[in-house]
């Protein structure tokens, strides 16, 4: 049998991995608001999780494992790319050189914590908020979706920052920022919250699908089950 995705569906695993990919690059800028400190990557990163939500919850588990498999793909291949470009030599005439290495050159610690981080976060935001579907028989769409980017979130922020920065940042300011990384980005879920209920609706009412993981295979790697 043929398999094909629909345009909603489609649109919204582009918007994903675009989201992915440029909240890597804008983490190189250090944001300061008030007392806090973040990174521009807070921006956009969070609504990866958004996104994950909606997937999970219209279309299940198993398309929300291929779009989480996708974006780290193309986050791979975008880094990969990008450090080829890095590498080549500049035009003499060029005086971007500093800027564009600035921005472009991630370190191998640094690549690795972020897919890492990705990976586990994402999957068991959409493994939270698909068992928690099938529980629930359908309901308290808003507290799945505050609980799953909870769990997500942190479990991004604990393994991103410690194998990003141990060694490099006092112990005390890492616990700090995984914590203040996880109630930021978890609180940028809730604001947006009621954007994501009606997004939810619509799609739900446009596709004619409301997906329940009864008989889905929550093992992540398995690719090939679509």
């Amino acid at each position: 049998m043929k398999k094909t995705v629909s345009v909603p569906f489609m649109l919204l695993g582009i918007i994903f991995i675009v989201c992915l990919i440029v909240s890597n690059f804008f983490e190189t800028k250090v944001l300061q608001i008030g007392p806090v400190t973040t990174t521009a990557g807070l921006l956009l990163f969070p609504l990866s999780y958004v996104i994950n939500d909606c997937i999970s919850e219209v279309w299940g588990f198993r398309k929300a494992r291929l779009v989480i498999w996708a974006g780290f793909t193309m986050n791979f291949f975008v880094v990969g790319v990008a450090q080829i470009a890095v590498i080549l030599p500049a035009a003499p005439f060029w005086e971007g050189g500093e800027s564009f290495n600035f921005v472009f050159s991630l370190s191998p610690r640094i690549v690795v914590a972020s897919l890492c981080a990705f990976l586990v976060g994402s999957f068991l935001n959409a493994y939270i908020m698909s068992k928690m579907k099938i529980a629930s028989g359908g309901k308290n769409f808003s507290l799945r979706a505050i609980v799953s980017t909870l769990a997500g979130e942190g479990a991004d922020s604990l393994i991103f920052f410690p194998v990003a920065f141990y060694g490099l940042i006092p112990n005390e300011i890492l616990l700090i920022m995984v914590g203040t990384q996880t109630v930021l980005k978890s609180v940028y879920e809730v604001i947006v919250l009621p954007v994501t209920i009606r997004v939810v609706r619509f799609i739900k009412k446009i596709e004619a699908t409301d997906t329940y993981d009864t008989n889905t295979s929550f093992n992540p790697f398995k690719i090939g089950e679509l």
